[in-house]
């Protein structure tokens, strides 16, 4: 399922309680729609961060980021992104220090001792 289809799924579910799925746009202001209060905002956030197992600062908690499906999906998608990025085995942010410094001396041989 895409990351839209499960906000879709999880707003119907647990703000419209609606057995038709989420009928409004995407780009509808969950908030004008009084789809979303504060207090659900916060569900939004329990749900990002369980769902899809990242972690949401404080700071990005603004309406760019949750106040409708395209904007949340948006969101969720950057955040997966860097969390894929970090993830990789290969990434200079995922190496130790140590580690880091060995691959750096690796990859800078010039044949002489």
């Amino acid at each position: 399922m895409t990351v839209k289809k499960l906000v879709r799924q999880y707003i119907a579910d647990n703000f419209l309680f609606s057995d038709d799925g989420y009928q409004l746009s995407d780009d509808a202001s969950f908030l004008e729609e009084g789809i979303v209060d504060s207090t659900g905002v916060l569900e939004l956030v329990m749900f990002v961060e369980e769902t899809f197992n990242i972690t949401v600062g404080d700071e990005e908690i603004v309406p760019d980021n949750f106040d409708s499906v395209s904007s949340l999906a948006a969101y969720i998608r950057r955040k997966m992104a860097r969390v894929t990025a970090r993830a990789r085995p290969d990434s200079p942010a995922r190496q130790s220090p140590s580690a880091a410094v060995l691959s750096a001396c690796k990859n800078n041989t010039t044949g002489s001792d």
